[in-house]
């Protein structure tokens, strides 16, 4: 057996392609789903369908023993990692583009290497503080000119920015807490546990804040879809991923995703895509693979052959 990252590409580039791809969907349809459910309702429904769909698959994996003896911190891992970050996203998509908020989304390694550095100790070097500053730069950039652009009412377009780098940050946050708490947990038993945790925080803003009118089949096909595609599949093929091709290629993905966001929020929505907003991804892009390290990591790593 191959052992962690030593897969050739062939192997795994179609997984690659289909998470990213699935991921940058999540904005479309929390956008679709939200219009009609709201932003809590919609977010508590997606992470309770998506318990459903990872329990019996992590029943028959018989990872329900480490669920049970770890059940604490995982739990506190789905609120830190899903509800909280879920909500706030799901809010930002009904004031700014889909596209934009994707964008925003790829700043969560930045956020994780600078929570690491200050829980953790992680030691980050002048390349990755130069890395730091470059992509926070871009966030500025991003937030100062593209919402004006992007055909949305600008009212609520400087808390929808901040709420998605807050979800980053609560992203970033939870990366550390999982290094921190879950290490050695199957990361089956961690996905299925956390979205549990995220559903029983979420379940009361849920039945208190549903909407009074029934949401139409467009609404429920979008909740269907992004909690079996986007979150439960999405988990599958993730941590396929990291087995497969290695950590690193695998946070490669979060690059990737913004641009099949975009293009959703293109072809569907009709948003407005300005190469303002496509220069600060670029600048956004390169800080993040500079800051957490992952220009080095790929320049440095022997072909799979010589591994």
């Amino acid at each position: 057996m191959n052992s962690q990252g030593t897969q050739p590409v062939s192997t795994w580039i179609g997984e690659f392609i289909l998470l990213a791809a699935l991921w940058g969907a999540s904005f479309l349809f929390m956008r679709m789903g939200a219009a009609e459910f709201g932003p809590l309702p919609m977010v508590g429904l997606r992470v309770m369908l998506a318990t459903v769909f990872l329990w019996p698959i992590m029943m028959r994996q018989g990872h329900w023993p480490a669920l049970r003896r770890h059940w604490r911190p995982i739990m506190v891992a789905g609120v830190l990692n899903s509800a909280i970050p879920f909500a706030l996203f799901a809010w930002a998509v009904m004031h700014i583009a889909t596209g934009l908020t994707s964008i925003l989304n790829a700043t969560v390694p930045l956020f994780g290497a600078l929570v690491a550095w200050i829980w953790l100790g992680d030691r980050i070097n002048r390349l990755r503080w130069a890395g730091l500053a470059l992509g926070f730069i871009g966030v500025a950039l991003l937030a100062w000119r593209a919402p004006a652009g992007t055909g949305f009412k600008t009212e609520h377009a400087g808390w929808a920015i901040a709420a998605c780098l807050a979800a980053s940050s609560f992203y970033g946050l939870s990366a550390s807490f999982a290094r921190r708490y879950l290490t050695g947990i199957p990361p089956l038993a961690t996905a299925t546990g956390s979205q549990l945790g995220a559903s029983l925080g979420l379940a009361l803003p849920t039945v208190w804040l549903w909407p009074a009118q029934m949401p139409g089949l467009r609404a429920w096909a979008a909740i269907g879809a992004i909690a079996v595609l986007c979150t439960g599949i999405a988990y599958i093929l993730y941590f396929r991923l990291i087995a497969h091709a290695g950590p690193s290629r695998a946070l490669a993905v979060t690059f990737i995703a913004p641009v099949f966001a975009v293009f959703y929020g293109s072809l569907f929505l009709g948003e407005r895509v300005t190469p303002w907003m496509i220069g600060c991804a670029l600048v956004i892009v390169c800080g993040t693979m500079l800051s957490t390290g992952l220009v080095r990591t790929l320049r440095l790593a022997p072909p799979p052959s010589q591994r």
